[in-house]
């Protein structure tokens, strides 16, 4: 079968949705004349905070950056060292190199594709100054080991919690485990700016250190003329614009965290006991939310190119960052991620699908695979 153009294609991996509030918030905006970071963006900050459960939340341009800034205020950079998933977007890898620092790849847990405990122990040294373990599509990492280890190692924990919006471990939301929480706000997420991120914390002496980073190292933004800047910083700035959209998007929040746990049930139901395809398992239960559904599947590669050519859309993992040029080594210390990064795919998972959708895809991959 031949595949089958965008246009022709009726079962999207993801897309996302821009309603009538946002467009109204945004008309709003440009009515006022002024685009830049002002009070919308302070209310979409404060929205965070509510729903996370949180002390302080900080608007960025994007989950690169929320990182970046984290490990900035926490002092880390040249000669230090900090623990990453050899599992996960380039970002949480290049948020380090920005701060001068090195990031040290560890292998993952096969039962989750998340940072694994045991790697990031035995990779810790007296340069290790932070970890940051990754919540790959709202599956938590095991936060309770990985805080325990670096609790007794004075390691700064950051969360890279891109895809862990509203997703909880033990019924306590993600990115509130750490000093810091990442969020991103790109396109595939359950809600989205266009571009753009978040920062949280509890910390109240590390939030004005992120706010100084954030905006030209002043604590407190004045005329823009004789501000103080206490201290060197960037311009991170997010734009009530993309406040504007963030706030819309979160009017739909709990209707698309039900749909997504609505679809990876079936997924699980209609997928279960198919020789050749394992779901990956969420704690539904306890607050996990799967903003993807994902799996590893034996002929990844195959059934891909099948189901497009059928009009369902789906995502191949990410390739290893061991395997990419600016950070390349040697297999032999990743065998689970080498393994399993060749077989790991993204089903479609999008809000907007029906149950029906959900079980048309389940059917094909069952047909293709009963076949191969």
């Amino acid at each position: 079968m031949g595949q089958m153009d965008n246009k022709t294609k009726k079962i999207r991996w993801c897309k996302p949705e821009i309603g009538e509030i946002e467009h109204k918030l945004v008309k709003q905006v440009l009515d006022n004349h002024f685009p830049n970071e002002s009070k919308l963006t302070e209310s979409f900050e404060e929205e965070i905070c509510k729903l996370i459960g949180c002390k302080h939340a900080l608007a960025v341009t994007n989950g690169t950056s929320a990182m970046f800034l984290s490990l900035k205020a926490l002092g880390i950079g040249p000669e230090d060292e900090v623990i990453v998933p050899d599992i996960t977007f380039i970002a949480t890898a290049n948020a380090v190199e920005m701060t001068g620092a090195k990031p040290i790849l560890v292998d993952i847990d096969p039962k989750t594709l998340t940072l694994n405990p045991n790697t990031f122990e035995k990779a810790i040294t007296e340069k290790t100054k932070a970890v940051i373990p990754v919540h790959v599509s709202g599956r938590a990492a095991d936060m309770d080991k990985i805080m325990s280890i670096a609790e007794r190692n004075d390691i700064h924990v950051i969360e890279d919690a891109a895809e862990a919006f509203m997703s909880k471990y033990k019924e306590k939301c993600l990115g509130t485990f750490g000093k810091t929480g990442c969020f991103s706000f790109s396109p595939p997420k359950i809600i989205t700016t266009g571009q753009g991120g978040a920062i949280i914390t509890n910390d109240d002496e590390l939030y004005i250190r992120l706010r100084e980073l954030k905006d030209q190292g002043r604590p407190k933004r004045g005329t823009g003329g004789d501000d103080i800047h206490a201290s060197i910083g960037y311009n991170f700035k997010f734009t009530d614009l993309q406040a504007a959209v963030g706030l819309g998007q979160l009017a739909y929040i709990k209707q698309r965290m039900e749909k997504t746990k609505r679809i990876y049930e079936l997924y699980s139901e209609g997928l279960q006991n198919t020789k050749g395809i394992t779901v990956f398992n969420f704690n539904v239960k306890e607050g996990e939310l799967p903003l993807w559904t994902d799996a590893i599947v034996e002929k990844r590669d195959e059934l891909d190119k099948y189901v497009l050519s059928n009009g369902i859309e789906c995502r191949r993992f990410w390739f290893p960052i061991h395997t990419q040029k600016p950070y390349r080594l040697a297999d032999d210390n990743f065998p689970n991620s080498t393994s399993l990064s060749k077989k790991a795919l993204w089903l479609p998972s999008s809000y907007t699908l029906s149950d029906e959708d959900i079980t048309e895809v389940c059917s094909h991959i069952r047909n293709f695979l009963k076949e191969n």
